[in-house]
């Protein structure tokens, strides 16, 4: 599903990532755990292909088959919006839509039927116990809500992948909990991959394997 090889990343003179190797397997749930400043972000928006590494003659990055340091931005994009979905730790919704319209926006983008969209849409937030909060806009609804929401647009395009960066990290205990259990759910109905890069150490320890970054590399 995800192959690394030799993924470094510099800012400036600093070199945060130094020569990283991957392999996530299809279905898989990995964690990313590791101080601040180890590189896990860094990689995660590496391998989410919102970042881009540098360019060493044995680097390699291949996601679903795809080989994405040759391509071109403009098929980077396409491929992010349809084989990827993103949860970040503040969720990222527009104000000035609702829950329904939020969860649209990258169908729209990929130019998917609005009619269709909007079912496809309405059926998730009903399976993430949101049917009542349809027409609600983020500032109605509780964090827990809005980051149900969050995961409700990863969902839309149905995509291979899901990048997760300390999705837990804004919400209460309770919802928290909540969220992680939904993660393993959506794996066993709907085989998505999750890459989760969380400080939380229920989560990191419920995943099926746990990377350690340290210094820009995985120790283990």
């Amino acid at each position: 599903m995800i192959q690394a090889k030799n993924l470094n990343k510099y800012y400036d003179k600093l070199q945060v990532l130094k020569g990283v190797d991957l392999h996530i397997k299809k279905g898989e749930i990995v964690s990313i755990v590791g101080a601040s400043g180890a590189g896990k972000t860094t990689l995660l928006q590496i391998l989410g292909t919102l970042d881009q590494s540098q360019k060493q003659n044995d680097s390699s990055l291949l996601i679903n088959g795809e080989d994405i340091l040759k391509m071109n931005d403009k098929n980077i994009s396409k491929f992010r919006n349809l084989n990827l979905g993103f949860i970040f730790q503040f969720h990222q919704l527009l104000p000035e839509f609702t829950a329904l319209e939020n969860v649209c926006i990258p169908a729209f983008i990929a130019n998917k039927n609005k009619k269709e969209t909007e079912i496809e849409a309405e059926k998730l937030l009903e399976y993430l116990g949101l049917s009542h909060r349809l027409h609600h806009k983020p500032n109605e609804l509780s964090g827990g809500e809005q980051q149900r929401v969050a995961v409700a647009r990863a969902l839309i395009n149905k995509p291979a992948i899901i990048f997760a960066d300390e999705p837990s990290g804004n919400l209460d205990t309770a919802s928290a909990e909540n969220l992680h259990q939904l993660f393993f759910k959506l794996r066993d109905e709907f085989g998505q991959t999750f890459v989760i890069v969380t400080h939380n150490e229920d989560l990191a320890n419920m995943a099926d394997r746990k990377l350690v970054m340290v210094d820009g590399l995985i120790s283990n």
